[in-house]
């Protein structure tokens, strides 16, 4: 009565060891890796270090143009292009810049938590570790042989020898697994400091590049001053509008073309495949059934050219004007009026950086006149989206804006809702 009651001790000192083991090969198959890119995200980073040389080239070679001018003393509209193109790659550059600072912070974060969880994996191991070295100068093999001899049969002998078998086996992985957490531990600590560095050098760039972007656009300010002191810039700048309205309709018109190939393209293939023919795209509420009821493209402000013929303030010609003109303080949001997707980013002489959205069943609008663009081409945005900042031309700051169904230019103020702009 006596061995058994010895025999029930052992086995319930064992099972009372054995539960904080199970607990410890549970957080073990979690055990933390450090963090590796797969191709894809490799890839990724490989095309935005691309386009961020890309970038970089092309400011270095606006900036040579606008050396160049400056040396022949050349205040020119060509030479105001070369300003607004350089500014807006800057503030792209710069907008990289941020995105990226913004996800290092995260994987700083994340990396010191990793560190951190290690370490207090790294504690429990060491604790539970502790407990089975106590215990086994406490007991020592004594104990485990004891346990052999209590056994009813050979069957249970041999049993319980291959359990104390993986029970030590278990202990000595335990103790291999805290060392290879500090290993882990030491090399996610390289990685930090390496993101910190990097953090540091971001910073830095991102200052140096907002100082140049700031003395570019003090520059800028001075020429358009300069530029609008002589008269003959003003007829140069109304016959570059003439060409860029020109080419806007070039360019809707071959965006309707490349839809229509489209179009085509899965019509024949939904043939192919016997499937229903695609639908009209619709896009939210259809754009025709909103005549009268658009939000506006910004917020406040006046308009400054209405469409259609209108007088040309400084020359008093008259010129025709294919949407309206709006006459906004600079950096002023601009929103889409209606939900569509980005077709085209552009960039025309006299109207600046561009954006043309497609509202689809032939309907496009026109935002120009943009100092930051917010979207991507193919990107689908609903209404009161902000595609940008507005910008300032000749006339003023402003944002023009236009209305198209296919190849035919509509009055925007048509569209929009009446009294749907606060004055400013």
């Amino acid at each position: 009565m006596i061995q058994k009651k010895y025999i029930w001790t052992i086995l319930a000192k064992i099972l009372s060891m054995l539960k904080p083991l199970l607990i410890i090969v549970l957080l073990c198959l979690g055990m933390f890796s450090s963090p590796t890119l797969g191709s894809g995200a490799e890839d990724e980073l490989k095309k935005k270090q691309e386009e961020l040389t890309r970038i970089r080239k092309e400011i270095d070679m606006y900036d040579e143009r606008i050396k160049e001018s400056e040396q022949r003393e050349s205040r020119t509209l060509e030479l105001l292009d070369n300003f607004d193109r350089q500014e807006l790659l800057l503030k792209k550059l710069i907008t990289s810049f941020r995105d990226e600072e913004r996800k290092l912070q995260q994987d700083i974060e994340e990396t010191r938590k990793g560190i951190a969880d290690l370490g207090e994996q790294i504690m429990f191991l060491k604790r539970h570790y502790s407990k089975y070295v106590q215990s086994a100068y406490k007991y020592g093999r004594t104990h485990d042989f004891e346990l052999l001899l209590s056994s009813r049969s050979i069957n249970q002998m041999y049993i319980r020898a291959q359990y104390l078998q993986k029970f030590a086996h278990q202990r000595k992985s335990d103790l291999t697994k805290i060392n290879r957490k500090r290993d882990v531990v030491e090399s996610q600590n390289l990685v930090l400091r390496a993101q910190l560095s990097r953090q540091h050098e971001l910073i830095t760039e991102k200052s140096r590049e907002e100082d140049r972007l700031q003395a570019k656009m003090v520059q800028r300010k001075q020429l358009l001053a300069d530029i609008r002191k002589n008269k003959i810039n003003y007829q140069h700048e109304l016959d570059r509008r003439k060409v860029a309205a020109r080419d806007i309709e070039q360019i809707i018109t071959k965006l309707i073309e490349e839809e229509r190939i489209r179009k085509e393209r899965e019509a024949e293939l939904a043939r192919e495949r016997r499937e229903p023919l695609p639908g009209p795209e619709i896009s939210g509420d259809a754009f025709e059934a909103r005549l009268g009821k658009l939000r506006w493209p910004v917020v406040q402000g006046r308009i400054a050219a209405h469409f259609g013929h209108q007088q040309h303030p400084v020359l008093k010609t008259v010129t025709q004007n294919t949407g309206i003109d709006i006459s906004v303080p600079p950096g002023t949001d601009v929103f889409a009026v209606a939900p569509g997707e980005v077709s085209t980013i552009w960039w025309l002489p006299s109207f600046g950086n561009l954006i043309i959205l497609n509202h689809y069943n032939g309907y496009r609008t026109v935002y120009a006149h943009l100092s930051e663009i917010d979207v991507r081409e193919g990107e689908k945005i609903s209404e009161g989206t902000r595609i940008g900042k507005s910008g300032e031309s000749l006339s003023g700051p402003m944002v023009h804006f236009e209305v198209w169904k296919y190849r035919d230019k509509q009055d925007p103020e048509l569209w929009l809702r009446p009294q749907g702009l606060t004055q400013r």
